[in-house]
């Protein structure tokens, strides 16, 4: 099942207002019983993962991630390696 929806980055460390339009290509559940989503859009794939302890993980197409423990700390990547933690 494929959808089409608006992708805002406001809540990474990227710089806030970017907007990209995305298909998401598969959603599920993993082994260890967290959501996962992958998509794709003209700037290439990602995907993120929402896991049962309230972290949750993005792999953005330019390359940077972002990771958040769900107790308050988070860690954006660049697409060059440097790490923002707050």
């Amino acid at each position: 099942m494929s959808s089409t929806n608006s992708n805002s980055n406001s809540g990474s460390s990227s710089g806030g207002s970017n907007s990209t339009s995305y298909t998401i290509t598969s959603t599920g559940t993993n082994s260890q019983d967290n959501h996962y989503c992958h998509r794709e859009s003209s700037a290439g794939s990602g995907y993120h993962y929402s896991n049962n302890d309230g972290s949750y993980y993005y792999s953005n197409p330019n390359g940077s991630t972002y990771y958040n423990n769900g107790n308050g700390s988070s860690t954006y990547t660049t697409p060059s390696g440097y790490q923002v933690k707050k």
